[in-house]
């Protein structure tokens, strides 16, 4: 590969733009001192202020604060492709794993998202750039032609053929032309947005709808008990009920760790390129990703310009979140690679910026929502690279959680699952990393029309082996 046209840089150009648009405001006043709430919410993405607004609805009259190490969108929330969708598009990977009804329920809590998530812009007023050009999933090299047959065969196998349309070659060129394009698979249920938009308005409502928000405030310390203690290094929040939403963070905390691993996810954007745009024919808005395990994911934006992301980053190790998340190189240059590769019709389009992050992925790719047992402590993670969407019902799981009701976001799914665990350390950096290059090693053979070695294809095969929702071979 060669290097990348820039280096990988926070903050992302998302919250940059997104910040500009509003007017570069002063972050909320860091928590000092001691206090109390009904509520505290760890988190200022987008799992955490769809909560706060959730619960604000259920329950007006409760205290609720929320607590962001940071400024709300510093974090995945405000670096990720923006592609909002629910579970039609890994229908395929849900209908073995939970079985057809609850597949299904899982499905039609998917269909919500989208409604909801536009209802509440409308509402309020908001432009967060929501297109509703659904999603486009592509075999860019024979090997990934199984993927796409697959996702056609579950949704027909349950009478809703309509949620995933097989596409031939000439009709994938039709949306998007490219030389490495084989067959493909529409998903109308998809749309993007600006992500830094989107949790920057979220933001502006939660503060709106009375939550108390302290920004700048990382929490060092989870006490249980009656109330909750939250420590901080300015003072410390009391609290009866507790939302840990720190997705990524939470790798690192015993409740959640056996069931969380972390990978690294980069992008590159390109500068406005609407003409180019045009001569590829990719003017429907639609989100793509191709067949690979470690997919490529790519979009355009309201001015032109293209995003594409590689999910091929480095994998975590005891929770730890640091610099290989946001300055890796080499994911970078894939995330190029990838542009050059499958539209060369851009090839003279410029790279702009380049930024990463983690992604927190469970063993079987769906996120998950819990009580710590004996406490009123609640989390939620998981989303492994597809949480723009599902965070609409997070927020609204989490909600219900903390209320104690009994209801159907409590009764969901990703609320009531067994989670398979992963190893534990250091066995699982180190399975992780190997089953990693044996899959990017498969990847690239098949793209380069040679046989993947038989290592690799064996290693590849050992996640699916133990039950475990990684690895295509």
């Amino acid at each position: 590969m060669s290097p990348p046209s820039i280096e990988p840089r926070l903050p992302s150009w998302w919250l940059e733009d997104a910040l500009a648009r509003e007017g570069d405001p002063l972050p909320a006043a860091a928590l000092e001192g001691d206090t109390t709430a009904d509520v505290a919410i760890v988190g200022g993405g987008y799992t955490g202020l769809w909560t706060a607004l959730a619960l604000r609805e259920q329950a007006p009259e409760l205290r609720v604060t929320l607590l962001e190490s940071e400024i709300c969108g510093h974090g995945p929330s405000g670096r990720n492709g923006g592609f909002v969708h629910g579970y039609w598009g890994a229908f395929a990977s849900i209908l073995p794993l939970l079985g057809e009804e609850r597949a299904l329920e899982l499905a039609g809590e998917g269909e919500r998202i989208i409604p909801g998530i536009r209802a509440w812009a409308e509402s309020r007023g908001e432009d967060v750039w929501l297109i509703e050009g659904g999603m486009l999933e592509v075999s860019a090299a024979p090997a990934q032609d199984p993927v796409v047959d697959k996702a056609v065969a579950a949704a027909a196998s349950v009478d809703r053929a309509e949620h995933a349309v097989p596409l031939t070659p000439e009709q994938v060129a039709q949306r998007v032309s490219s030389p490495v394009f084989r067959a493909g698979v529409f998903y109308p249920e998809c749309a993007t947005v600006h992500p830094g938009l989107l949790v920057r308005a979220l933001r502006r409502a939660v503060l709106d709808a009375g939550v108390t928000l302290h920004e700048g405030t990382p929490v060092t310390d989870v006490r249980a008990g009656s109330p909750n203690e939250l420590v901080t290094p300015g003072g410390m929040i009391r609290a009866r009920e507790v939302v840990l939403a720190t997705n990524a963070a939470l790798t690192g905390w015993s409740p959640a760790s056996r069931n969380l691993t972390n990978f690294g996810s980069y992008v590159v954007l390109t500068e406005p390129a609407p003409e180019a745009l045009a001569e590829i024919g990719w003017t429907g808005g639609e989100a793509i990703v191709d067949g690979r395990m470690f997919l490529h994911y790519f979009r355009t934006t309201n001015d032109g310009r293209v995003l594409m992301g590689s999910g091929s980053g480095p994998i975590g190790f005891g929770g730890r979140v640091d610099e290989r998340f946001s300055r890796d190189q080499p994911t970078a240059e894939r995330a190029e690679a990838g542009l050059r590769r499958l539209l060369p019709g851009l090839t003279g389009v410029r790279v702009e910026r380049a930024w990463g992050g983690p992604i927190d992925v469970s063993a079987d790719h769906l996120p998950f929502f819990r009580t710590k047992p004996g406490t009123r402590i609640h989390y939620g993670a998981g989303y492994s690279g597809h949480g723009v969407g599902p965070a609409w019902l997070g927020g609204r799981i989490l909600a219900s959680l903390a209320l104690g009701t009994d209801d159907e976001w409590t009764r969901s799914p990703l609320a009531t699952r067994d989670v398979p665990r992963l190893p534990r350390e250091p066995f699982r950096r180190v399975g992780g990393g190997l089953v990693r290059w044996a899959i990017m090693a498969c990847e690239a053979a098949e793209e380069e029309g040679r046989r993947p070695p038989a290592t690799a294809r064996a290693v590849a095969a050992l996640p699916r082996l133990l039950g475990m929702e990684l690895g295509t071979r």
